[in-house]
């Protein structure tokens, strides 16, 4: 009995100094505290400044270091959304692929970590995500992006909060020349490198492994990764990159030169002469005057020259690879157009490399045209972005991954079929279906449960692979296998591998 009673007190002693392990952390600026899950295994910490407020005299200036500050702060509630317009659902994408309406605002620079380790000495691999929305929209605390159940799963899990709009990524010359590096526009890129950096630093903390970082993104997320893996700027901050639905290779970034004059035109519309002026203006006011369509720009800093030369030149920063897209993410609202309307679409848009298009993308009818429009539409947003990325990596000798996510989320009775629409995996990647409000069947729990495995592994060794799998290959040209995500994942031959081969090289050439 003496025996029992002992083993019993030294379990009870451990569990007390997991506790409080856990019940401040001390991070650069001070020491934080944060909240424990209801299963109580996993410790987040939520609203963490990784920065200085980008306010006042720092809008539209690189993210400086956030204040220190005294006693323990309280970080159990998400920090502000970056300013953007009101979060309103559309079309496939309902509130949990949103924004919270409230907070929002300039002050927005936070990160969130959750994290399963039972001490600061464990270091386990990071898992950082970046949140897509164009570069207009979104924030790290969308309920689709939740930590705690991939976290169980054996990684530290962070989101980031970065700029977006023309609070992120405006350009001027007056920008350009204050900035010490003749450069201008790209903030919401500095402000993820910033957070990357804030990681690099304290992650340890938190049970992290600060040299085993996984940056991971959805749509402009994964843009934003894509940019990150060709900065210079983020060279050493991680090793491993996760791409879903996205990339920067087809040369339509702005100039440096071209984005000045946009923000210049800008500037003007609002009557504001210098940037003292422009900073005075109410954000409201910037917001509702910057409703267009906003994105990293060239500008011989952060980016030095387009993402598909950086990467040709094998100038980037050399990661692991697991990348992909979705079977139904082309944007086609409203009918098709006909096959007669389609053809001279192509012919307006392609030339004469109209013919070639219409083998892959054919208008037998219009029924068919449509299919096409639907598929070109995916192929030339997503698909020949992504496949460019792993064609590229993989012929530079770097371990790539790739998927296309086919299964279709479940519909209620009378609700709009979308298919395997954008953003459509990111539940199943994290785990995290029980925050989308559809009528998931086991097969669902089944395949979020292997993608976030995969997932996983692939942060913590750069290798998706593990006991109880189907095996995933890596990828290569010549192969095209990829991984299939359906009901039950499966490798298979890329169906559309001689179209997707066809836009890349028209893409990469040009």
């Amino acid at each position: 009995m003496r025996r029992i009673f002992v083993g019993l007190l030294m379990v009870a002693i451990g569990l007390r100094g997991i506790g409080q392990e856990w019940d401040k952390v001390k991070v650069e600026e001070g020491y934080i505290s944060g909240g424990v899950s209801a299963k109580g295994d996993v410790h987040f910490f939520k609203g963490i400044p990784f920065a200085a407020p980008p306010v006042g005299a720092l809008r539209w200036r690189a993210p400086e270091p956030a204040a220190h500050w005294d006693g323990v702060r309280a970080c159990v509630q998400f920090g502000p959304s970056p300013m953007q317009d009101k979060p309103t659902p559309f079309a496939m994408w309902t509130e949990e692929y949103l924004i919270p309406s409230t907070p929002v605002g300039e002050d927005c620079l936070y990160l969130n970590v959750w994290t399963v380790a039972r001490t600061a000495r464990e270091r386990r691999p990071v898992l950082v995500y970046i949140y897509g929305g164009a570069f207009g929209s979104g924030g790290g605390n969308v309920p689709i992006y939740d930590g705690e159940t991939i976290a169980g799963k054996g990684v530290v899990f962070v989101t980031i909060n970065y700029r977006v709009g023309i609070f992120g990524f405006l350009s001027l010359p007056e920008l350009s020349r204050e900035s010490g590096h003749q450069a201008s526009g790209n903030y919401g890129l500095m402000d993820q490198i910033a957070a990357l950096k804030w990681i690099k630093k304290n992650i340890a903390a938190f049970g992290g492994d600060p040299d085993n970082v996984t940056i991971a993104g959805q749509s402009a997320g994964s843009g934003s990764v894509n940019c990150l893996v060709a900065s210079p700027l983020a060279k050493k901050l991680f090793e491993k990159a996760i791409g879903e639905s996205g990339a920067e290779f087809s040369r339509e970034n702005p100039s440096l030169a071209a984005a000045e004059t946009d923000g210049q035109k800008l500037a003007q519309s609002l009557g504001a002469g210098t940037l003292d002026a422009l900073r005075a203006l109410p954000a409201e006011t910037l917001l509702k005057a910057g409703q267009w369509s906003w994105q990293p720009v060239i500008d011989g800093y952060v980016l030095p020259k387009p993402v598909a030369d950086i990467f040709i030149a094998k100038e980037e920063n050399t990661v692991a690879l697991l990348t992909g897209w979705n079977e139904d993410e082309g944007f086609l609202f409203g009918p098709g157009k006909s096959a007669v309307a389609y053809q001279q679409d192509i012919a307006k848009q392609f030339g004469a490399d109209s013919d070639a298009v219409l083998r892959f993308y054919p208008a037998d009818n219009d029924s068919v045209a449509t299919e096409s429009q639907v598929k070109l539409s995916r192929d030339m947003i997503f698909g020949r972005q992504n496949y460019a990325w792993a064609r590229i990596a993989s012929a530079q000798g770097q371990k790539v991954f790739v998927y296309r996510f086919v299964r279709k989320p479940p519909t209620a009775p009378g609700k709009m079929k979308w298919g395997a629409f954008h953003t459509a995996e990111v539940p199943y990647a994290y785990d995290n279906l029980q925050f989308v409000k559809r009528p998931w069947e086991p097969v669902d729990y089944h395949l979020a449960d292997m993608m976030s495995s995969y997932w996983v592994n692939f942060a913590k060794a750069g290798d998706p692979n593990g006991v109880g799998l189907p095996r995933w290959e890596p990828f290569s040209g010549e192969s095209g296998k990829i991984m299939i995500f359906d009901k039950q994942p499966a490798m298979k031959v890329l169906p559309d591998k001689a179209a997707l081969e066809y836009l890349y090289n028209k893409m990469i050439k040009n």
